[in-house]
């Protein structure tokens, strides 16, 4: 698979000698006492960290951790996040405990060549979701080049993704590029057959998703609850599995477009379900849902239908999961599927969220073309939109080189 970023990266841009701004996303799962419990985050955006301080540059990182709403939350500052990248990385990081102003301006100018400073959580000031101008150009201040590689974040038009953008030459990390050039590949020149599989709890954006992907997919694979709103408008028996019964005129429309089309779109024909949808509590693999009981995986005659089809794709899109994978035995399905991945030889790209996390969980990670480190990202992209972080990033030319850091973007300048 052709890994080409149309968007210039950090490797485009010459950053020895510069302080690089880097938009990281270290929003990491944590522990109850506030420690890191996975650091996967953290280890994606090596690369781009190495690669900036192999060439002499100094690094300026900001990331956000939760959802401290605007507000100084104690248990969501960053210093767990720069102890674990210290132990990675092997390097000292100098972790700050405000965000922007003067003491932040000074240890960002006496930064040398292959130090690195971590601002604390972008989200404790509230301007950072609102886009704030000033406090995107406060940031901005900081360094000399922004380079970001939060692909997590990319679908929000924060001062940390597309504010500090407009102020100093912005090309992708490592990540984000890599992530870029996926989703691009497969939305403009897949290998066909193109087999998606979409599934998940959520309906909304997944309609959408689908549509866009008409253009490209031969074959659609639907389960989750976007699956259970198409079979709401068929005689299959739901009971209280949750179609969205607001979307059936839109799930009408997707069915007839798939027919005019020409595509295919293949339902569950059979479903695990159990009166309580946890471990050790009953469950039935049929066809249809009692009452009382609610369908959470598919079933073994679902898998099958799914599994030809994924053995005849040249190219493979997974979009959510197709059951409760968190609670045995609902993780079957989709553990089957991941398997029926692994063993193929097309091209299979994993959008972000719980599908990544189930990928993840069982281990199958590295059988896979491209997992995806952004879940709403990616389904935007899905969707056919522009996201905002990405858009704002310099675009490459064909047969540009490295260039010096500053060139092509005017002058900025900011006051002490």
């Amino acid at each position: 698979m052709d890994l080409a970023s149309p968007k210039k990266t950090v490797r485009d841009v010459a950053v020895r000698g510069k302080r690089v701004l880097m938009r990281v996303d270290f929003n990491c799962p944590q522990h109850e006492d506030g420690s890191v419990a996975d650091d996967l985050r953290i280890r994606e955006a090596l690369p781009t960290l190495r690669y900036c301080l192999d060439e002499g540059a100094s690094l300026i990182l900001m990331s956000h951790l939760g959802r401290p709403d605007g507000a100084v939350k104690e248990k969501l500052r960053l210093d767990p996040v720069a102890r674990r990248l210290e132990s990675l990385i092997e390097c000292p990081v100098m972790k700050l405990n405000e965000i922007v102003g003067p003491s932040v301006r000074q240890a960002a100018q006496g930064l040398k060549p292959g130090g690195i400073l971590m601002l604390e959580n972008l989200r404790f000031d509230p301007r950072e979701e609102k886009n704030d101008p000033a406090f995107a150009r406060e940031l901005a201040w900081l360094g000399e080049i922004f380079v970001n590689d939060a692909f997590g974040t990319a679908h929000r038009a924060h001062a940390s993704t597309e504010g500090v953008a407009r102020h100093l030459p912005a090309v992708a990390g490592l990540l984000m590029a890599r992530e870029i050039a996926a989703f691009n590949k497969i939305l403009s020149e897949p290998e066909h057959p193109f087999v998606a599989i979409i599934g998940g709890a959520k309906v909304e954006g997944k309609i959408d998703a689908i549509m866009n992907l008409m253009q490209h997919v031969d074959t659609f694979l639907i389960a989750g609850r976007i699956g259970f709103t198409l079979l709401a408008t068929t005689d299959y028996p739901l009971a209280n599995s949750g179609p969205q019964l607001d979307k059936l005129d839109v799930a009408r429309q997707i069915l007839s477009e798939a027919r005019r089309r020409k595509r295919r779109i293949v339902l569950p024909v059979d479903h695990r379900s159990g009166p309580k949808i946890e471990r050790g509590a009953p469950s039935e693999v049929k066809r249809g849902v009692r009452d009382g009981w609610a369908a959470a995986d598919i079933g073994t005659e679902t898998l099958v239908l799914f599994e030809k089809e994924i053995a005849k794709a040249r190219t493979i899109l997974w979009n959510g999961p197709v059951g409760v994978f968190e609670v045995p035995p609902y993780d079957q399905g989709s553990r089957a599927l991941a398997e029926a991945l692994a063993r193929s030889s097309a091209t299979t790209v994993i959008g972000g969220g719980d599908t990544a996390r189930s990928i993840l969980e069982f281990g199958l990670a590295d059988k896979m073309t491209h997992v995806s480190t952004g879940g709403g990202a990616s389904l935007e992209m899905l969707e056919g939109k522009e996201l905002p972080g990405v858009a704002v990033l310099q675009n490459r030319e064909a047969g540009s080189g490295k260039r010096e850091a500053g060139s092509g973007v005017r002058e900025q300048k900011f006051r002490a």
